[in-house]
């Protein structure tokens, strides 16, 4: 009797807690404060990202020159999207973007997944191992690109003389060469970004229970079949949320403009640095078309998400 009314009494005593957390809910819900908290959050996300996506999408059906202020609201329908289909200079660009893609996105998928698998067996230090692979991601982007240039250096930098104190004579010019340009913009960039995704992985890895492997342990499973059929099935969303904060990569601009700007031989003008070239270097400084090129490039990114969220879902 004694247990069933304590049961009874601690059943009322949660009831009443959850009616209580519903009414303090449904209370700051109404409360005009927490608008008044969340405010500048918000103006600052409204200023610097809701609307110059706003203006940039109506810019792309515009023929905006900066210099030429009455074009300013010049609507002029899909002329900037009929031209993109003829310039050959966008159409280069989208190829050497498009592999671009092809060369990072697995290499950091297979840099990223080995370094977190190896940092969550470590049992001692990890959290050192976490902020040594996290350190490039918050150097500043001109630094980074600038120590990349010096090791670079065709007579100075560390990677030819490491070379030719290896006895290699014909050393490449990692930056002035058609065939290494793009490859070793690749590596600036990997460098500088594989360490969120680390950190994203290793999120994945750490919340998949440790039960499940000591189970497969038990039945004798290696630990290639534990990674196999454990870690990279239970590890597919994270897979899709990497695709879609990297494939911006393909839009790439900093490391072209700093390192090569778009040489040699334009071989690494990417759609991004075209985009710039064109709004803020070339004659008129076309702002509706480099926000005609943006929205494409936009899209692109968009897609290669969508299906890629489609695929790992449905696999």
């Amino acid at each position: 009797m004694a247990m069933t009314e304590n049961q009874g009494q601690g059943g009322t005593l949660i009831t009443q807690a959850i009616s209580a957390i519903k009414r303090d809910r449904e209370g700051g819900r109404t409360n005009p404060f927490g608008y008044l908290f969340i405010a500048p959050a918000l103006i600052l996300y409204m200023v610097f990202n809701l609307w110059p996506m706003i203006r940039g999408f109506a810019m792309a059906f515009t023929d905006y020159r900066f210099i030429a202020e009455s074009t300013r609201w010049s609507f002029n329908g899909l002329d900037n999207f009929k031209e993109i289909l003829t310039d050959k200079v966008f159409l280069s660009g989208l190829g050497i973007s498009l592999r671009y893609l092809a060369m990072y996105l697995p290499l950091m998928f297979i840099l990223a997944l080995f370094l977190a698998i190896l940092i969550s067996r470590v049992r001692m230090g990890g959290q050192f191992y976490r902020w040594v692979v996290y350190l490039p991601t918050i150097l500043p982007i001109a630094v980074t690109l600038l120590m990349f240039k010096q090791l670079y250096n065709f007579k100075f930098g560390f990677f030819n003389n490491v070379l030719m104190d290896l006895g290699v004579v014909n050393v490449p010019n990692w930056l002035g060469d058609v065939g290494t340009a793009l490859p070793a913009l690749m590596v600036a960039d990997l460098w500088r970004s594989f360490g969120f995704p680390t950190l994203l992985f290793l999120i994945g890895i750490y919340n998949i229970s440790v039960e499940l492997y000591e189970a497969a342990a038990i039945d004798g499973a290696s630990w290639w079949d534990q990674l196999t059929q454990i870690t990279l099935p239970l590890l597919k969303p994270t897979f899709a949320l990497v695709i879609a904060l990297n494939v911006g990569i393909i839009g790439a601009t900093e490391s072209m403009l700093v390192l090569t700007n778009g040489g040699p031989q334009a071989s690494t003008t990417t759609l991004g640095l075209y985009v710039y070239q064109v709004a803020f270097q070339f004659g008129d400084l076309r702002l509706g078309y480099a926000a005609a090129i943006s929205l494409l490039v936009g899209m692109t990114a968009a897609l290669i998400s969508f299906i890629s969220f489609r695929v790992l879902r449905q696999s």
